[in-house]
């Protein structure tokens, strides 16, 4: 396939007289899905899935450590709202970070920090000790996130975008469950200290595969002349030929990009879109996180095991897998508008239908209706992530995803609190009322989005 322009020299200067000007956007979205992009992705979702391991061990600690410490549940809220604290400021960092100094080394550090932070925790003397540790495992766990998912779009053809993102994204539940069970078996023999640990060393061992193994974007390379060389050797690998002394641009973006830079995300229509996605991901952060971080005090305290318990959030992250790649494919088909608020409108009722299903009387019933739920509201979170690969350009992609993010966090940061009391004051009824509510402002947000994926032309996101 040929990826030179062919359209002259453009009054930006940017396309050469002698032909050897590669469109990076053509050749990177219309051409093959080759064993090195896979690979990247395939880096790009591990990372993801120590990130949600990682993100969630807290939530099945805090009922040992309850015991352990004879403390509150309310004593733990302000442990799981610095972790939040941190996510939201590492995904606002991260993402100027991987505009700036490359995709490459956001995820890298990103994984690094938790990494180091969670093995740390094993040694916490007590719950502010905790507490200070989780906010900096919360910078790597918060900065992964966009970064690994703007590595990943950047890397997959335009019309594998979509599904690709997903999939990555889909790898926090997929972490999370693995958590659950791990968790099921460590907590008995080793303890919360044990978990930390297995915890801590995953991802240490993955930033050491990705420091020997992970690229750099062809995107970002693509807008650093210095660095052309580098791209043109990449392309290579990437069954692209291009000439080694080949300059690139992208026309594509260049059309869409008419700012740059944090305010480029409320200029050139798209002001609404951005307040919407922000709004949905502030309530949807709220509904995960609130099931993240106490879904299993809240069993426990309707009187289930600890066990038991812990397999309740994994049903949950379990749904969220499966629902996740549902709609992602759904979302290739039908685009992004419907899929996603049949989802929403799953979530909130799956949440209320659970308000009359007993803990320890019908148990079986109750996990698989949280496994419905999760199913729901997972679905919407992950995909939305690839909303956001399509309605911002390269050069604030990944500052566009990581603020809206950012500001979800802020109502994870809320349900640190909120489900505490909620669970204190009114137990699972209002734990579920509150999940349910929260997937219902969700829909109403999504609705008000304008630049959905549409269904015929998913093949042209980026």
């Amino acid at each position: 396939m040929n990826y030179v322009s062919t359209e002259g020299v453009t009054s930006r200067g940017n396309v050469a007289l002698d032909g050897r000007t590669v469109d990076i956007g053509h050749a990177l979205d219309d051409g093959p899905f080759t064993l090195l992009q896979k690979f990247v992705v395939v880096l790009a979702a591990l990372s993801i899935v120590v990130d949600g391991f990682d993100g969630q061990l807290i939530g099945f600690a805090i009922p040992t450590l309850m015991k352990e410490w004879g403390v509150t549940r309310n004593a733990f809220a302000p442990v799981v709202a610095s972790g939040l604290v941190g996510m939201g400021i590492g995904s606002a960092v991260a993402g100027l970070f991987a505009d700036r100094f490359g995709r490459r080394w956001a995820v890298i550090g990103s994984v690094l920090v938790f990494g180091v932070a969670t093995c740390a925790i094993s040694l916490a003397p007590n719950v502010a000790t905790i507490a200070a540790l989780r906010f900096v495992a919360g910078l790597g766990i918060g900065g992964a996130l966009p970064s690994a998912t703007t590595m990943t779009a950047e890397y997959t053809p335009a019309r594998n975008r979509t599904f690709a993102v997903t999939a990555t994204i889909v790898c926090v539940p997929l972490g999370g469950m693995l958590a659950g069970l791990f968790a099921g078996q460590v907590l008995p023999v080793y303890g919360w200290r044990g978990l930390f640990v297995a915890g801590g060393v995953l991802p240490l061992v993955l930033a050491v595969a990705l420091l020997a193994a992970l690229p750099e974007s062809p995107r970002f390379l693509a807008r650093r002349a210095r660095r052309w060389p580098e791209l043109a050797r990449l392309l290579g690998r990437m069954a692209r030929e291009v000439a080694p002394d080949a300059t690139f641009t992208d026309v594509r973006e260049q059309k869409a990009e008419k700012h740059v830079g944090f305010t480029a995300l409320f200029r050139d229509g798209r002001e609404r879109d951005t307040a919407a996605i922000w709004a949905a991901f502030f309530m949807c952060l709220l509904a995960v996180y609130s099931a993240f971080s106490w879904l299993p005090s809240m069993l426990t305290a309707e009187g289930l095991s600890v066990s038991l318990a812990g397999y309740g959030l994994s049903a949950y992250n379990l749904g969220g897998v499966i629902g996740a790649l549902a709609c992602a494919l759904a979302i290739t088909r039908y685009g992004s508008r419907w899929p996603l608020l049949l989802c929403c409108a799953g979530g909130a009722a799956s949440a209320w239908i659970l308000l009359g299903v007993g803990a320890t009387q019908h148990t079986g019933l109750l996990i698989f209706g949280l496994g419905l739920h999760g199913l729901f509201v997972n679905a919407v979170q992950s995909t939305m992530y690839a909303l956001c690969a399509y309605v911002y350009p390269t050069s604030v992609r990944a500052t566009g995803t990581a603020s809206a993010l950012a500001f979800g966090r802020v109502g994870a940061i809320l349900s640190a609190f909120a489900g505490a009391a909620v669970i204190t004051a009114g137990g699972a009824s209002a734990y579920l009322l509150m999940l349910g509510a929260a997937m219902a402002a969700v829909l109403l947000a999504l609705a008000m989005v304008r630049r959905h994926i549409p269904a015929a032309q998913t093949a042209k996101v980026g």
